[in-house]
């Protein structure tokens, strides 16, 4: 794997132009610089720990030092240690960009002035991006509305769907920027035909997915036509499982699509819970910005874009990605 990334390291510095020569070698070492990283969810969290695998990978390979500062995915909690993380004055800061622009503009706008490096991943902040992609400012992830569309979609198909068939959608269509996603499923399966009903994800359930439990068995106990469900957030797919034993569905019964792998994830897939899953592939968000900030602040360079949503995982694949779903970078 190290070998690996280290390959991955040489070829996004060649590609940028950055070509040592063998005296100039040790001058592309990151020591010294401080950058802090928010993974996004509480530690232990299925996404946000392949998130932080990423980015540690990456601190391993260019030797920065990164703090880690986990949020349990709570927009007022980012926003918070954002401020406190300019306070500590590091180099540069990765952050997630779920409290949406109006929140986080300020405080970026105070970094950038004290000469901190920023960049984003998970969810983009595209004004911010564009006024200080010059200095750095990238975006690693989805493109939100266009990877729930395309899973709402999948689902609709996988699920074999058909018009006046109800689906619960269970979303964050309450954050701003971050709701998009949840939008782009409801959309997706109102154009199929489908009757789509909808939950709002709670601060509770946001933090640990277990909660919903009770949740999701009140709303099939009492929408007893309910044929599939689709959960906006890695670790409630993740509990999917749980979810339908607890409702008292059999695998298939309720069919179910979602977002993110992870080794429960791939497991439900196999044992026929889980239809279908967008794999935004989360390590790709921790390595790529932690590069980013390394690059931006070691040479200069502007704000990397890179859409990381691209692959539906379903039963007929799911067998390829696990060796990698078990080290946790899929």
């Amino acid at each position: 794997m190290k070998k690996a990334l280290l390959s991955l390291v040489s070829t996004v510095l060649l590609g940028l132009g950055v070509v040592p020569s063998p005296a100039a070698a040790q001058n592309l070492s990151c020591e010294g610089l401080r950058f802090v990283f928010f993974p996004g969810g509480a530690e232990g969290d299925p996404f946000a720990s392949i998130v932080y695998n990423g980015a540690n990978a990456a601190e391993k390979l260019t030797g920065c030092r990164v703090e880690y500062v986990w949020s349990e995915w709570n927009p007022e909690k980012m926003v918070q240690q954002l401020r406190e993380a300019i306070a500590r004055q590091p180099d540069g800061i990765s952050i997630m960009g779920h409290p949406g622009e109006e929140a986080l503009g300020p405080l970026v706008d105070a970094a950038r002035k004290q000469g901190i490096i920023m960049t984003t991943a998970n969810v983009d902040l595209p004004t911010l991006e564009s006024r200080y992609k010059a200095t750095g400012f990238g975006y690693v992830g989805q493109k939100l509305y266009e990877s729930g569309a395309t899973l709402g979609a999948a689902t609709v198909a996988q699920c074999k769907l058909k018009a006046g068939d109800k689906a619960l959608v269970w979303g964050l269509l309450g954050q701003p920027g971050r709701g998009q996603r949840t939008q782009g499923i409801v959309d997706a399966m109102k154009k199929a035909g489908i009757t789509v009903a909808y939950l709002e994800i709670s601060d509770e359930v946001n933090k640990d997915a277990v909660q919903g439990t009770p949740a999701f068995t009140a709303f099939a106990a009492s929408n007893p036509d309910l044929k599939a469900v689709v959960t906006d957030h890695g670790a409630l797919t993740a509990t999917v499982g749980v979810y339908l034993r607890s409702a008292g569905a059999n695998p298939g019964q309720i069919c179910a699509g979602g977002f993110d792998l992870s080794a429960p994830t791939a497991q439900a897939i196999k044992e026929g819970w889980v239809a279908v899953v967008l794999d935004q592939q989360p390590f790709l968000q921790g390595f790529l910005p932690v590069m980013q900030l390394y690059l931006a602040k070691k040479f200069g360079f502007a704000g990397l874009n890179v859409d990381t949503g691209a692959a539906l995982i379903t039963s007929a694949n799911v067998e390829q990605v696990m060796p990698l779903v078990a080290e946790a970078i899929r």
